[in-house]
């Protein structure tokens, strides 16, 4: 009998002096991408706009997101599969939407070609691209049209930097990205090639983000809903205001 009060006694007492050892703790989600700053950024120690308002979303649910850096088309095939929970910076294609989950948009991102300092380029529309050779991201989605255009080339490479050394070295004719995103990873990496590129004024498109599930895990809809109920409440309190003006964003 000893035994049984001390454990009873034992047992009252986490409950009561120790609540963080409580069942309540935070379900941890597993997410995974490349490194895509300021959105998703290694270097900072928030890890990154995307990142930061996930976490503060989630938090409310009592979640917590747990991020590994991989490349991106790896990334989506584990999403794909259901070895991962979410992929928390995702742009919507007609092809994901078959095997993914969308939460509702938290950003927007203005994605435009990048071109040679001298290159009197300017993009209007699918049909100025006629002939020339265009750098992009493997797995990345630019959009049915862009992807299914025949009238130009598109050499795929694993990451921006590899196709901004190509554009210079003559290899091909236009990349592209999110400008901010191109200007802050160019600028980290060496901010001297900034002064060698320039930006369309034109952009291919404006592209939300969404946070993504994979349709093969079965808790997707759990997690995605999850997402958006957290993510009316930061908007309502103020925090994703804080956050996104952290990052010089203004909405």
């Amino acid at each position: 009998m000893k035994v049984i009060r001390r454990l009873v006694f034992f047992m009252i007492f986490i409950l009561v002096f120790c609540p963080h050892l409580d069942a309540a703790e935070y379900k941890v989600l597993k997410s995974a991408s490349d490194p895509w700053p300021p959105f998703i950024d290694p270097q900072n120690p928030k890890e990154g706009l995307s990142l930061e308002v996930a976490r503060a979303a989630y938090n409310t649910q009592g979640y917590d997101v747990k991020h590994d850096y991989q490349p991106w088309a790896r990334a989506m095939k584990d999403l794909k599969a259901g070895k991962i929970d979410i992929i928390v910076n995702t742009w919507m294609t007609e092809e994901r939407k078959a095997f993914l989950m969308y939460s509702d948009h938290y950003t927007v991102n203005e994605v435009k070609f990048i071109k040679l300092k001298n290159d009197n380029f300017e993009y209007n529309g699918m049909k100025s691209l006629t002939g020339k050779n265009v750098g992009i991201i493997r797995g990345y989605g630019y959009g049915d049209e862009f992807t299914n255009a025949t009238n130009f080339k598109k050499q795929e490479v694993s990451n921006l930097l590899i196709n901004v050394n190509k554009l210079i070295a003559g290899r091909i004719n236009l990349t592209l990205e999110d400008e901010i995103v191109a200007r802050v990873i160019i600028a980290q990496k060496d901010s001297q090639l900034l002064e060698k590129i320039s930006f369309t004024e034109n952009s291919l498109s404006k592209k939300y983000m969404y946070i993504t599930s994979g349709l093969a895990n079965p808790n997707h809809k759990k997690y995605i809903e999850a997402f958006n109920k957290g993510l009316k409440i930061i908007k309502e309190n103020g925090t994703y205001d804080q956050i996104m003006k952290s990052y010089g964003i203004k909405y």
